[in-house]
């Protein structure tokens, strides 16, 4: 089993020198999107004796999330995996995962697990706390619970009343409290609060959010943290996921054939879909229509999660730059050749969708071009022709396409 279940206060694990620390996987959903990442976390996690997920390993607490996403780690996890409930983390956790407080003794550093899933921290916990603190043997120690405690970049934490419980708990041995860890926050980042190293992490699946002007999502990968021994010293690093995270899957050839195929009939579908819908909605039957736009919504989550196994995932700052290759060979060449050879076969509806086609894609690199600098990119309108799918910017839009002649009335806009 690698799941263990805290069924103790405190548990000896003398043989475990680093621990990796996993920040909510699951508290947006158990979607194949988000498990993808989960999933190359706990493959990071393996060069460490053990894992701690920091809350939210579940959406909800109940049995079906529970099964599922303890299934899924028994299956990719290569070490022992510890939990601390999150808010998310209701109803049958202790059936699961047992203790909602309890330490791990580790070789030469030790983990206090705290429960502080209802913002505030149980009285269990900071007695067991005290326990740990006072014994002579600990002298290195990471306080981990879901909910930060106050600090300089964020608002959404434990109330100061809070934190003066814990801070009474551990004074008396604040010396021993070498880091303070929690997660919570789909983001990550690094404060002191009374003079202790503050490390918030949530990059374990949930999508990457804002969480001020200084930390921006755009800023932020998907991660996880290790700790380790370092010269006698408790020591830690953020490790990125990188575009190869979790490759297992998509490297059985089998899989990969078949889950290709299945993306390009989902998207099919998901197209199909859409033009249906349209029509729906030009004749008026707009019940109709919303029922197949549904639909094709589907198919696209559908697409996505099948494409999510095989995709090799840039990171999001080389996400834009990795799309230009793609569009540049369709424009200059593929669009061109497919262009020349309709014309010889006498398919001018072919002809004249790839000649479209190219004159888009050649948009659709210059402006990822742009987009690659994520800090000066400041186009906050995009108008797509309906018609043929040109795409245009700038304030002086011509009342026709360029391309095809659609009427300007129909354009489609993408404001920011």
């Amino acid at each position: 089993m690698k799941i263990q279940k805290a069924d103790q206060t405190v548990i000896h694990l003398p043989w475990v020198n680093s621990m990796g620390v996993i920040g909510d996987p699951g508290c947006e959903g158990l979607g194949t999107y988000n498990m993808k990442v989960y999933a190359g976390t706990l493959e990071k996690s393996a060069q460490d004796d053990i894992t701690l997920i920091a809350g939210d390993l579940v959406p909800a607490g109940n049995a079906h999330y529970y099964e599922e996403i303890s299934a899924l780690t028994e299956v990719i996890a290569h070490n022992d995996v510890y939990v601390l409930r999150g808010n998310h983390d209701t109803g049958a956790y202790t059936d699961y995962f047992g203790r909602k407080n309890y330490a791990l003794l580790a070789k030469e550093f030790s983990v206090v697990v705290l429960d502080n899933a209802m913002r505030t921290f149980e009285e269990e916990g900071l007695e067991l706390l005290k326990q740990v603190l006072a014994m002579e043997e600990v002298q290195q120690v990471i306080i981990a619970f879901h909910i930060p405690v106050p600090n300089h970049f964020i608002r959404n934490s434990v109330s100061e009343s809070e934190f003066e419980r814990l801070k009474a708990a551990y004074t008396p041995w604040k010396s021993k409290v070498k880091y303070l860890l929690c997660g919570h926050v789909h983001s990550k980042f690094e404060d002191v609060v009374d003079d202790i190293p503050l490390i918030c992490t949530g990059g374990g699946g949930a999508l990457i959010e804002d969480v001020s002007e200084d930390i921006r999502a755009c800023d932020v990968e998907h991660h996880m943290v290790h700790f380790f021994m370092e010269e006698g010293k408790l020591a830690y690093r953020f490790d990125e996921l990188s575009e190869n995270a979790y490759e297992k899957e998509r490297k059985v050839p089998i899989l990969r054939e078949n889950l290709e195929k299945t993306v390009a009939s989902e998207l099919m579908a998901h197209l199909k879909y859409l033009m249906f819908a349209d029509r729906a909605k030009r004749r008026g039957m707009d019940k109709i229509a919303n029922l197949f736009e549904a639909l094709a919504a589907s198919e696209y989550h559908h697409a996505r999660n099948f494409y999510s196994v095989i995709q090799s995932k840039a990171s999001f700052g080389e996400s834009a730059k990795s799309f230009i290759p793609g569009e540049e060979f369709e424009y200059q060449y593929f669009y061109k050749m497919m262009e020349e050879y309709a014309a010889q076969e006498d398919a001018p509806l072919t002809k004249q969708a790839f000649s479209g086609a190219a004159a888009a894609e050649e948009i659709h690199a210059e402006l990822l071009k742009e987009a690659a600098s994520i800090d000066t990119f400041d186009t906050d309108t995009v108008y797509v022709c309906p018609i043929c799918g040109y795409v245009m910017t700038g304030d002086h839009i011509p009342d026709r396409c360029p391309v095809c002649g659609g009427p300007k009335r129909q354009f489609e806009v993408f404001e920011s």
